[in-house]
């Protein structure tokens, strides 16, 4: 079956092809002789019960500084004229990002949006991941200044982070002392108007993060990543490095309840992070990453166990229309 593929993302002149979970899916895409279309969230226009977008027919190739050609762009129907739209674009998750899974849902009964625009709507990374407490490590979400102190008075040494924030961006650590908590929150009431994410501090991040993939509900695959010198955060976006790894017991049983409810959800691909082997922090359903580290250390094709997903659910949706 060959598909037309449209691939909402930010502009792909400014992508690290080396590690862009979004190239891997297109030259894999391309590979399996699918047509490519890449467009911005902000080119999305409705009217009269019509998406669409101004469009650009692309092919894509890894080469450095050269990787991707473009055609001239063409009006595309999302409704219509394409089979599988790629919502791909990175956070914020702001009103930008949630106003394109308003319109993407308008066509998704026609044309598959990978992943899902409502359930991503409704998914957050470190708001889904509340419904799994029994895997999270102690949290609070708040905006209070006491209430936090509370919370570090308990667990001794805390990170704060953005709730909507990504790719490891303003996390802080906190220690025992508490210096400087009351101009952090200040700063991050002043920047944010939601509540912040506070949980204990892990020392066994020290040992890695582990980013682990799921593909229809199903593991497809890990990285342990590592923080640089000096650091907390362990995001490859800001300095971390990947290694190879396994899954713990305790890992493989997060999945196995995940799993299910990500399925049903319609979020094909997701990448949940996990420390120390144990520790659920989020789970990531807007533009996971981390399919190019995987292949590198393990060689299993995850862009590959994606499009045979996406392709299975076409052929699916297809044969129930001509029931």
């Amino acid at each position: 079956m060959t598909l037309t593929v449209a691939v909402q993302m930010d502009p792909i002149e400014t992508i690290n092809i080396a590690g862009d979970s979004t190239f891997a899916l297109m030259l894999s895409a391309q590979a399996r002789g699918h047509r490519l279309f890449h467009y911005a969230a902000e080119d999305l226009n409705w009217s009269d019960g019509r998406l669409w977008t101004r469009a650009h027919p692309v092919t894509v190739q890894r080469m450095v500084g050269d990787h991707f050609r473009f055609d001239e762009a063409v009006s595309l129907d999302l409704g219509e004229q394409a089979d599988v739209v790629l919502m791909r674009q990175d956070p914020p998750f702001d009103l930008g990002y949630i106003t394109a899974t308003h319109l993407l849902e308008r066509v998704a009964e026609r044309t598959l949006v990978v992943n899902n625009p409502r359930s991503v709507r409704n998914a957050p990374e470190k708001v889904f991941v509340l419904d799994y407490p029994q895997f999270m490590p102690p949290t609070l979400v708040t905006r209070s200044l006491d209430e936090t102190r509370a919370f570090l008075k308990q667990h001794g040494a805390i990170v704060i982070k953005p709730l909507h924030g990504n790719g490891g961006k303003a996390i802080f650590r906190v220690g025992p002392d508490g210096d400087n908590l009351s101009a952090l929150i200040e700063v991050f009431n002043q920047t944010w108007r939601e509540p912040h994410m506070v949980q204990a501090f892990l020392p066994a991040v020290a040992k890695g993060d582990k980013r682990i993939v799921l593909v229809d509900g199903e593991v497809a695959g890990a990285i342990n990543r590592l923080p640089g010198e000096g650091e907390i955060r362990s995001n490859l976006a800001v300095g971390g490095s990947a290694e190879k790894t396994e899954l713990t017991e305790r890992e493989r049983e997060i999945c196995a309840v995940l799993g299910p409810e990500l399925k049903r959800r319609g979020l094909l691909f997701v990448g949940i992070d996990v420390i120390g082997g144990e520790w659920l922090t989020e789970i990531n359903v807007t533009s996971p990453t981390g399919i190019v580290a995987i292949e590198r250390f393990d060689g299993t094709d995850v862009a590959g166990m994606i499009w045979d997903a996406i392709e299975k659910n076409i052929g699916e949706r297809n044969l129930a229309a001509r029931r």
